[in-house]
């Protein structure tokens, strides 16, 4: 008896990757062997960074707050043990958002804590 071998469900494979592939350049968008190994590459960076970017996003935020704080004479740290110790509930994107944009609000809160 002949060996069976399932080509429906080998093409959707292949496609899949190559369509996740599209856009990329040269022989990396439409040879399976090369666009394959990119495909696994890019969900792996895509995996990691999605990681790295809540990262970088408190690490703006921070700097954002020290240098609002700063304008007012405070550290960031003491700052933020400031807003802890007076029951402040709110997180370093809104404070990063209050200093940026709105320094008015940021002012009445350093106002509060000091």
């Amino acid at each position: 008896m002949p060996r069976s071998v399932n080509s429906v469900a080998k093409r959707a494979r292949r496609k899949k990757v190559l369509k996740q592939a599209k856009g990329y350049f040269g022989r990396r968008k439409n040879v399976w062997t090369v666009a394959k190994n990119a495909v696994d590459k890019a969900m792996l960076y895509a995996y990691r960074d999605r990681k790295t970017k809540k990262r970088n996003f408190r690490s703006l935020w921070i700097m954002r707050i020290n240098a609002g704080a700063r304008t007012h004479g405070m550290s960031y740290s003491q700052f933020i043990g400031k807003v802890k110790g007076a029951g402040i509930e709110l997180n370093r994107k809104v404070l990063a958002d209050l200093a940026m944009n709105h320094p008015d609000a940021f002012e009445a809160i350093v106002k509060k804590v000091k």
